[in-house]
């Protein structure tokens, strides 16, 4: 994970608006915002965002 997904991730967090559970609403967001790069990090690595959505840590 970039530093950049990281924040994208982050920003989406902060906003409130969505359960971070619901990666499709996640990507739907991320779209919205022009954060493309986390778009294509959920559809590539989805098991890799939910275990930082849960856990905090990076694989």
């Amino acid at each position: 994970m970039t530093e950049k997904v990281k924040s994208q991730i982050l920003a989406i967090r902060d906003s409130g608006e969505t359960n971070m559970l619901d990666y499709r609403m996640v990507q739907s967001i991320a779209n919205r915002e022009g954060y493309y790069e986390l778009v294509v990090y959920i559809e590539e690595n989805r098991s890799k965002y939910f275990h930082f959505i849960m856990t905090g840590e990076e694989v």
